[in-house]
């Protein structure tokens, strides 16, 4: 059994996690084994049917009032636990900024490696082979592990949802007891960005902005051509954040979130070395910049010498004019 952490967030199924049950459902099936979805929280309901669309034949619902609120340590002690007592061949979890906290503790417990940020899972002789990228995305390296479960984290938007692969799926539910103090730390309140914006590592178009924008309030242009677009978000470059001209949840890069995209639009980004590591991935990368010499230009598909302000209006403009037609 290959089983999969599906993660939620406000009672939906995160789409990394379809992503990553997706590819177990994939994989399952030349290892001639099942896949399973595992869900883990407190009242969770409703998500049946589509984790059976990407190939769960069993839905595992881990409940526990404890559990209401996401926790390293009680996720992790329930996850471990369920391990232990259903013995899955592999552990999968989608590579969020949840899967990527949660994933090395779960190994850790278990005693077992992790093979983080994989970009591509075959199997090969009963096994699972796992390539990541590494070197900021310069190489990739090809692993096994020789542990069981084989745990691992899958980047968000490289592996296709499928569809229809199952009508449905059988419902476990384990109450799950934590011990009082098992849990150190607990969360108090959730404050919410109050936007209507996709997550970038979700995001099927992300138009990013870094210090050419010159302030907070430009990120305004990036906004009106991102909501032209379908399924699309606004990132950053950590030069902008820093800078305090929008949240830290869009910066994209090493030490930000690492995204794989239909299209990336680097507008005013240089192009650092932790910028680029974050966005190796990305179908094709379209740069916007007055620097010629800029090394974004050296990994874009496509690049725009020219002022910004001049250049995102006229795409702007030819975009609403596609739309029009």
């Amino acid at each position: 059994m290959i089983a999969v952490f599906v993660e939620t967030r406000d009672g939906k199924v995160r789409k990394s996690s379809l992503e990553a049950l997706s590819e177990a459902t994939r994989l399952a099936a030349g290892l001639n084994t099942t896949t399973a979805a595992v869900l883990v929280g407190h009242g969770l309901t409703g998500s049946e049917a589509a984790l059976a669309a990407c190939g769960a034949a069993k839905v595992f619902c881990l409940d526990g009032a404890a559990l209401a609120d996401y926790s390293a340590q009680g996720y992790s002690r329930a996850l471990c636990e369920f391990v232990r007592e259903h013995g899955p061949d592999a552990l999968f979890f989608a590579g969020s900024a949840l899967g990527r906290d949660l994933a090395p503790r779960v190994a850790a417990g278990l005693g077992v490696g992790l093979a983080s940020d994989c970009t591509r899972i075959q199997a090969k002789g009963g096994r699972l082979e796992f390539t990541r990228p590494i070197y900021a995305g310069k190489a990739f390296l090809s692993l096994t592990l020789t542990s069981t479960p084989q745990v691992a984290t899958l980047r968000p938007n490289v592996f296709p949802v499928l569809q229809g692969a199952g009508a449905s799926a059988a419902v476990v539910t384990k109450k799950v007891d934590i011990p009082d103090g098992a849990i150190k730390g607990r969360v108090v309140e959730v404050l919410k960005e109050p936007t209507t914006e996709i997550d970038v590592t979700e995001a099927e178009t992300i138009i990013s902005g870094g210090r050419g924008l010159k302030g907070p309030e430009n990120f305004a242009l990036l906004r009106e051509l991102a909501a032209l677009i379908p399924r699309s978000a606004v990132g950053a470059s950590r030069s902008a954040v820093d800078s305090g001209w929008i949240g830290h949840q869009h910066q994209v890069g090493q030490t930000g979130k690492t995204v794989s995209p239909n299209l990336y639009v680097a507008v005013g980004i240089s192009g650092a070395i932790q910028h680029l590591a974050g966005i190796s991935s990305s179908k094709f990368i379209v740069a916007v910049n007055k620097d010629p010499e800029a090394p974004i230009f050296k990994v874009a598909d496509y690049g725009i010498v020219g002022d910004l302000f001049e250049v995102i209006p006229r795409i702007k403009e030819e975009l609403i004019k596609i739309i029009e037609k």
